[in-house]
């Protein structure tokens, strides 16, 4: 069985990118691996494994086109509405909390925010298969 390890995006500001995903989600530098043309950054918080590994590639200036193919990644929270106030307190810019209604009734409860590159970043309430 394969296990997900990490998901890598391009970056232009270690420094900023660092920051802010330690401020939004806790994430810390777990190691790095300055290669030369191309530094590899991998930060994760004490919930998992996961990493996200952010590729800075030096000397480029110009912001990375996202196109239309990356959708987001996505982290589930305990509490949805504290952590939503908390990214306004931080000046993160979270969008409005959503919600997704089936016959079941509540199955989600979620909000976007962007990182300095303009990732797109799902923030879930832990609920259902969102743990």
């Amino acid at each position: 069985m394969a296990k997900a390890i990490h998901m890598m995006i391009r970056v232009l500001d270690a420094d900023r990118s660092i920051d802010f995903y330690n401020k939004a989600f806790g994430l810390q530098v777990a190691d790095r691996f300055d290669l030369g043309s191309a530094s590899l950054i991998y930060l994760r918080n004490e919930e998992n494994d996961f990493e996200i590994e952010l590729t800075v590639n030096h000397g480029r200036e110009e912001p990375y086109d996202l196109g239309d193919g990356y959708g987001h990644v996505a982290f589930a929270v305990d509490d949805l509405d504290a952590e939503h106030a908390r990214f306004q307190q931080l000046g993160l810019k979270p969008q409005d909390i959503k919600e997704i209604n089936t016959d079941a009734g509540l199955s989600a409860r979620f909000f976007f925010v962007q990182d300095p590159d303009g990732y797109k970043i799902e923030v879930l309430q832990r609920k259902g298969r969102f743990q």
